[in-house]
């Protein structure tokens, strides 16, 4: 356990993360990849909503995924920690290699990929428990056994992270639901992290906030990439353009009965793609010629 992980008390779960697997290296950096997909595809019973995905996700980065409605941005970023398992005709094919291993392994288990894999949803989802007790309950599943100094220690320091033990320190025993939307949003980001992911998966975490909240939210977001690796999907290009080192492009075939499969198009350095982006459809995309 490293030092930092005994500071926060949780110590991540063991995995045997064996060396030799092939890491896909898309644009890579000098930072090391924490995560990567070869060939993935996911499928819903015999319809292929994603096809041949490969990219690489480098720690402390911030990578975004844009493209249209329905080019199975969701459902690549849910590949990532498996919750697509939780569908029951969902299938994945490829591999997604996560520290060497690609977790779609028979013998791995897919809530032990979670509790390293923590993720926020589009909407704000509070449990109806305290404040206190929304953080401490990620840490408690996830196999948390310190005392209980050690667990106020650690909600102290997870609401810390989410930019929010200042405005709720005085009323830990309240209702998340006290909370204003944006509020509500950052408890439920210190609640994923209470359990000391390495990654951190959001999926729309501001489509539901306003303008100010969406701004501390994304705040909050630069300030996190110093601890994880974070993969948003938004449709916000200019939220992209703001948080994002590395934005992956998907766009969407439909076939003749009007199933939609998403497909990578480009991914590259936010900046690049924002000005000079290499393939013609992401340039119509980022100007607003179609999607």
């Amino acid at each position: 356990m490293t030092s930092d992980e005994q500071t926060r008390g949780v110590a991540p779960p063991a995995l045997d993360l064996t060396d030799g697997a092939k890491v896909a290296t898309v644009n890579s950096t000098d930072l090391e990849t924490i995560i990567a997909t070869e060939d993935m595809n996911v499928y819903y019973g015999d319809f292929r909503a994603v096809r041949d995905v490969t990219m690489n996700f480098t720690d402390n980065e911030i990578t975004a995924l844009i493209g249209p409605s329905g080019c199975g941005k969701s459902t690549v970023l849910r590949a990532l920690n498996r919750m697509n398992d939780l569908i029951p005709t969902a299938r994945v094919t490829g591999a997604v290699i996560y520290h060497g291993r690609n977790i779609y392994e028979a013998n791995v288990d897919p809530v032990e990929i979670r509790r390293r894999i923590g993720m926020v949803f589009q909407k704000p989802n509070p449990f109806p428990k305290s404040i206190f007790d929304n953080v401490a309950w990620g840490a408690k599943i996830n196999g948390f056994k310190g005392s209980k100094s050690d667990l106020s220690d650690l909600v102290e320091r997870a609401l810390s992270k989410a930019a929010l033990w200042d405005e709720v320190k005085d009323k830990l025993n309240e209702s998340g639901y006290s909370l204003s939307g944006g509020q509500q949003q950052r408890l439920c980001i210190a609640r994923a992290v209470a359990p000391s992911p390495d990654i951190l998966l959001m999926d729309e975490p501001c489509s539901a906030l306003d303008p100010i909240a969406t701004l501390r939210i994304e705040e909050l977001m630069l300030e996190l990439k110093q601890d994880y690796t974070i993969i948003i999907v938004t449709h916000n290009m200019q939220q992209a353009a703001r948080v994002s080192d590395k934005t992956a492009f998907l766009s969407v075939d439909v076939n003749d009965i009007g199933q939609r499969t998403g497909r990578l198009v480009e991914y590259a350095p936010t900046d690049r793609i924002f000005t000079s982006p290499e393939n013609d459809e992401t340039e119509q995309y980022i100007t607003g010629r179609f999607g």
